[in-house]
């Protein structure tokens, strides 16, 4: 069963130029996501100003979830996003990730019920990066120069079908937000991420923890869903240890549920669209 419509997250902070590729290669995408939510940690006006500026034109509903910036939040971030999005399915992405323009139709054709879907990345060395940002472009393929793992941008519906449930994993390792799509009720039904997460690094590990544990199964996504990432300098890792305690607690309590979700939020959505 395909979803009926889907929602794209896009999780950004304070990068509009990388953003702003992004939006453009949605744009071209050759199956549109019913809306897109730009789920905004924080950034400055640049970021709003780029968002209002591509809402005049753009194909589908383009939404700006912002929180105050009060550091690393990418949990609730994605959260309130989420919270907004009128869709059964939801596709997350990282505000610096080119869209290959398959991406939704091979993240629509592969979702079946109480699956969730983790896609791969391309990774971009800084002289192509900067090349695109020069060039304005979003010319990249299996061909070009200056990309590190190849196979990740082989795009087959043939090879994807045949292979995606064979070289799919079975635990939450290798887990990245930045390729990843599971059903809103699934979502809902363990709460969203949990926001007690601050600081980079594993929310998204533990998300995927209580979904397994809540009995929803993973497929990677092999040969589709392709995604080009561009290069950045890692985020501070500062807060890593007390985010390492809290995975390894929803891990060794077989956690299906956090307290501190997206439910909080939901509610005010709902009110929201009532008084619309």
């Amino acid at each position: 069963m395909q979803p009926k419509s889907v929602s794209l997250i896009v999780t950004t902070y304070n990068w509009p130029k990388a953003l702003e590729l992004v939006l453009r290669s949605i744009e071209r995408q050759s199956m549109l996501p019913n809306e897109v939510i730009i789920a905004d940690d924080g950034s400055t006006d640049d970021t709003r100003q780029l968002i209002n500026q591509y809402q005049q034109h753009f194909p589908v509903p383009l939404i700006h979830s912002w929180q105050e910036d009060t550091g690393f939040r990418a949990a609730r971030s994605r959260n309130l996003a989420i919270a907004r999005a009128q869709s059964d399915y939801i596709v997350m992405i990282d505000g610096d990730m080119l869209l290959h323009r398959h991406f939704i139709r091979d993240h629509k054709r592969i979702a079946k019920p109480d699956y969730f879907i983790q896609g791969r990345r391309v990774i971009l060395t800084p002289r192509l990066t900067e090349q695109l940002f020069h060039d304005h472009s979003l010319s990249l393929s299996l061909f070009s120069a200056d990309i590190k793992n190849k196979m990740n941008a082989i795009c087959s519906p043939l090879l994807s079908t045949l292979m995606s449930p064979l070289l799919s994993k079975k635990s939450y390792h290798s887990i990245r937000s930045c390729n990843l799509a599971a059903w809103r009720s699934n979502i809902i039904t363990i709460n969203g991420f949990n926001e007690d997460f601050v600081g980079w690094g594993r929310e998204d590990s533990e998300f995927i923890v209580r979904l397994l544990n809540s009995g929803i199964k993973r497929q990677d996504l092999r040969f589709g869903g392709v995604a080009y990432h561009l290069f950045h300098h890692e985020n501070t890792r500062s807060n890593l240890a007390d985010n390492d305690k809290r995975l390894a607690l929803a891990i060794s309590n077989k956690e299906c549920y956090c307290q501190h979700g997206i439910k909080q939020h939901l509610a005010y959505h709902t009110s929201e669209v009532k008084h619309a």
